[in-house]
């Protein structure tokens, strides 16, 4: 087993960008002791121990497989095209952040086997920053200049600078690395301008840029006394509005009860001859009941006294009517008995 002894770097963690290319060296010896065929294999050890180590790559009996982890299907391969020269390192393309995690290199020719751990960590760079601000662009006022990458492995780190000659930040700004916020205190006109924040990590830079501009107070005592007038003109538009809604709601809904009001239990007008009619009719009756002696005292009532309906009109409503002749003849066709109404001569005798 000492015959055959791997010379590569002993290079235990390696660095690379999301998307770049990564090779993982691995280089041996042979003496002539080794007699046996060559075998060399490439496996990752999962970072839970709980899951099996999976097969990458392996060359062995003059033949390469590479099928073995469909997750790196045509992107790994042998940085040379006969391992068999002693180059068994291992070419990993367009890497991604999954790729990370230990890779061994195993080298077997009997009766020597060696082997060796590479640590990969595949880092991203940092992307898509957005820069924004926060609080009132106001003379006097704190301005907050905030900056945040969308993507990026950690560590982060944030910087700004002004997009000036100097480059310089105004002197009450206070820069928190961590978080990528550049509060400026107590701002003035003099701080207007472009900051630009640069992110950065191990593997890449990524930048933004902010305009500020600062301006002096607004009289937001106009503001507010406007907005009240507005409201209240507003408010008395709508209260008009509303009245004219329901004055007009009002009138159709009296118009519409004075029209249908008819009132059943309410008997038609008398007529005045149905008046006179019931009137003459008793008078027969008590006619009918005296006798020529009793007939003396009786005076002839005139028609223009018989009730009608103008009697149920008020006194300042009556008409006067001049006194008419009934003939006994009409007293029949209004379907009453005729009666003979006696009068008295001028010498006292009954007719």
């Amino acid at each position: 087993t000492r015959s055959l002894h791997i010379t590569s770097a002993d290079q235990s963690l390696f660095e690379k960008a999301q998307g770049e290319k990564v090779t993982l060296p691995c280089t041996f010896v042979l003496s002539e002791e080794d007699e046996g065929p060559l075998d060399i294999e490439w496996i990752l050890i999962p970072a839970d121990n709980q899951k099996k180590e999976q097969t990458i790559i392996m060359y062995s009996v003059d033949r390469i497989y590479n099928h073995y982890y469909t997750a790196m299907t045509g992107r790994v391969q042998f940085t040379s095209l006969d391992p068999r020269s002693g180059d068994g390192s291992l070419d990993i393309l367009n890497l991604k952040s999954a790729d990370t995690g230990t890779y061994q290199c195993k080298v077997k020719k009997a009766p020597g086997v060696q082997s060796q751990k590479i640590q990969l960590l595949v880092l991203v760079k940092p992307a898509r920053t957005k820069c924004s601000i926060e609080g009132s662009q106001e003379i006097g006022k704190d301005v907050i200049l905030k900056c945040k990458s969308q993507e990026g492995s950690p560590l982060l780190s944030y910087s700004w600078r002004r997009a000036s000659s100097t480059q310089e930040l105004p002197t009450t700004s206070m820069l928190n690395k961590d978080t990528g916020e550049l509060l400026l205190k107590n701002a003035s006109q003099d701080y207007s301008g472009t900051y630009n924040c640069v992110v950065s990590n191990r593997v890449g830079t990524d930048e933004c840029s902010v305009r500020l501009n600062v301006t002096p107070p607004i009289n937001t005592a106009g503001i507010i006394a406007g907005a009240i007038i507005g409201t209240l003109l507003g408010l008395s538009v709508l209260a008009f509005l509303v009245f004219c809604c329901c004055k007009k709601h009002r009138d159709k809904k009296y118009e519409k009860e004075v029209h249908h009001d008819i009132r059943e239990d309410v008997p038609p007008p008398k007529s005045r001859s149905s008046t006179a009619r019931s009137y003459i009719g008793s008078n027969r009756s008590s006619l009918g009941s005296m006798s020529p002696s009793n007939m003396e005292g009786y005076t002839k009532t005139p028609y223009s006294q018989v009730p009608s309906e103008d009697f149920e009109r008020t006194p300042g409503q009556n008409q006067t009517f001049a006194p008419s002749k009934v003939a006994a003849p009409n007293l029949s066709r209004m379907g009453a008995v005729p009666v003979m109404i006696p009068a008295q001569s001028k010498d006292g005798s009954i007719v």
